[in-house]
């Protein structure tokens, strides 16, 4: 009895390091498609741009007004004949417990900026204050 007290109190710990490494996969997958969306998204406005099919204003940086923007999409005043759109959806953030979504960050907020300057979205990151397995907190990913 005591040997499987002794087992059972070892892979308790291992099963909630696999569901966090879990986790942190899914975090990690989540900030890469939609970072790649905002990348897309900029570099359709640079050849929107430079091919003459928009017309800019002096302020405008090209990156995306908020993420709803990725999921309807743009034409890019004919540079294609459809809207592209670069989400399907958002995917959620898998430590976010309390629904605040995604943490925004602006062309022009400093890179550890925890408030969005509103004007554009350049960045996401996670509002959890967790640490992870590595000893980073997730919203540093």
């Amino acid at each position: 009895m005591a040997i499987l007290a002794v087992l059972a109190s070892a892979v308790l710990p291992m099963a909630e390091v696999t569901v966090k490494r879990t986790r942190e996969i899914e975090l990690q997958r989540s900030l890469r498609i939609v970072r790649n969306a905002i990348d897309a998204y900029k570099a359709d406005f640079d050849r929107a741009v430079a091919e003459k099919k928009i017309i800019v204003s002096i302020n405008d940086t090209g990156y995306p007004e908020s993420l709803e923007v990725l999921l309807e999409g743009k034409d890019w005043g004919g540079l294609y004949p459809f809207k592209k759109r670069y989400l399907r959806r958002i995917p959620k953030d898998p430590f976010d417990r309390y629904n605040e979504g995604w943490g925004l960050r602006s062309l022009e907020d400093d890179p550890d900026s925890t408030v969005w300057g509103g004007d554009n979205v350049y960045d996401i990151y996670s509002q959890s204050d967790a640490i992870g397995l590595d000893g980073t907190p997730y919203n540093t990913w």
